[in-house]
């Protein structure tokens, strides 16, 4: 009689891992990429330094150490996540708008109920991770993306 084995089905977790920036090797291998995009994405919508340092969630001199390409460490699981949905609005307002308003919007005031009039810069500062994500939600539900 012929046997057949069959291997257990993979685990969803196996399948579908989502990333949580939660593993050293994960973070050590983004963290260039992530400062290059912050980088870029303060430039677009002229951040003053204390504003990036506030949505990056560092100090004002580790901002001025990442702006300048001399700093040299490890962005922990926080701070991939703030540039993850900083990064995500980022692109969604550039495939939304076809000019220069992918660049002026997140400065502009908003009277929708998630942002309270504040500026979507503002909101996120003061909201934190949360306020990100709700806002990159925010953008990829405008575009058609949810």
């Amino acid at each position: 009689m012929l046997t057949v084995q069959h291997s257990p089905p993979p685990s969803p977790r196996a399948t579908t891992s989502i990333q949580t920036f939660a593993a050293e090797a994960d973070r050590e291998r983004l963290t260039p990429a992530a400062l290059a995009g912050v980088r870029r994405l303060a430039d677009a919508w002229k951040l003053t330094g204390d504003e990036a340092a506030a949505l990056l969630g560092v100090s004002n001199s580790t901002w001025d150490r990442i702006r300048a390409g001399t700093w040299r460490n490890v962005l922990s699981q926080d701070q991939l996540t703030r540039v993850s949905a900083l990064v995500g609005a980022f692109k969604g307002l550039n495939l939304l708008f076809a000019d220069g308003m992918a660049d002026r919007w997140p400065r502009l005031r908003n009277s929708g109920p998630l942002f309270d009039n504040l500026s979507p810069v503002e909101r996120m500062m003061e909201g934190g991770i949360p306020a990100m994500i709700e806002i990159r939600r925010y953008v990829d539900g405008l575009r058609g993306g949810l």
